[in-house]
């Protein structure tokens, strides 16, 4: 069991949670995930750690409520409450060295798991250019801390409401047209980082990414989150979630991730019509 210390919305639909888990938060490096059940009959969901304290003992979760279970963690759980079951940290930690001028790409609910990354990859020396990004001002949350641990920080939007208009991968294309940028890190909708892959491609220059399949035990047993990386079956979550970009099967991870889209939208439904009954 871990307690909730402390929930605060980030933006529309999107929260942050701070949890009581002092193992996780003493073991816990950047890249890494968690595995969480929210009750004892709840499913088994992977949420990237986007921040910890260990002398504090908490972690830091980011949650935007899509499918059933993270709109039930945002619309029924609260401060004082208790997750069921918290696992990790899991996965390999991202790679952190110095490599120069690192370009970090957070898209949506990616910018909470660029953000350590970003922050790991500062604390060595490199020279740090976040891109932020977002549909519309409203889904845009931590700038300032993302703003903290970079040299620039370059935010837009599709419909121009905040920062520039337009997608990240534009801005990440004119930094590599400019020159200079040694590696980049994307994380987000897996969309948003084939095309940001495409563009890292195209100039040369390695890019890291960190996929999302679906996961079940996170620890390599269930062969669920297998991925094709270079011609090779990779398990996200002991082999990743960081993977190299250029060498990603994006259209089979594109259609692995819509296989249970229906059994999702059921479920949603169903966990909706439990909610107006109890209204």
């Amino acid at each position: 069991m871990a307690k909730i210390l402390k929930k605060s919305a980030l933006c529309t639909g999107i929260w942050e949670f701070i949890v009581e888990a002092p193992s996780i938060a003493s073991k816990a490096r950047a890249g890494q995930f968690l595995i969480i059940r929210l009750h004892e009959k709840g499913e088994r969901i992977p949420l990237t750690l986007a921040d910890w304290d260990e002398g504090e003992g908490t972690i830091t979760l980011v949650v935007q409520a899509v499918g059933k279970s993270t709109r039930e963690m945002t619309e029924r759980f609260g401060e004082g409450d208790e997750i069921r079951d918290v696992v990790g940290p899991l996965g390999t930690p991202s790679e952190i060295e110095r490599y120069g001028t690192v370009v970090c790409v957070g898209g949506g609910v990616g910018i909470a798991p660029i953000y350590p990354i970003a922050r790991a990859l500062k604390s060595v020396g490199n020279r740090i250019v976040t891109i932020a990004g977002a549909r519309r001002k409203d889904l845009l949350f931590w700038l300032d801390k993302l703003e903290g641990v970079s040299d620039e920080l370059i935010v837009t939007t599709d419909d121009g409401s905040f920062g520039r208009k337009g997608v990240v991968t534009e801005p990440l294309k004119e930094l590599l047209q400019a020159g200079g940028v040694d590696r980049i890190w994307a994380i987000g909708p897996a969309v948003m980082m084939k095309f940001c892959s495409l563009v890292a491609r195209e100039f040369g220059v390695p890019i890291v990414v960190s996929l999302n399949p679906i996961m079940i035990d996170g620890t390599g047993m269930c062969g669920v989150c297998r991925v094709e990386v270079a011609g090779e079956t990779k398990f996200a979550c002991v082999d990743g979630p960081e993977f190299d970009g250029a060498q990603v099967n994006w259209d089979l991870l594109l259609a692995r991730l819509a296989m249970y889209r229906d059994l999702e939208e059921r479920a949603l439904k169903a966990y909706l019509g439990t909610m107006e009954e109890r209204v």
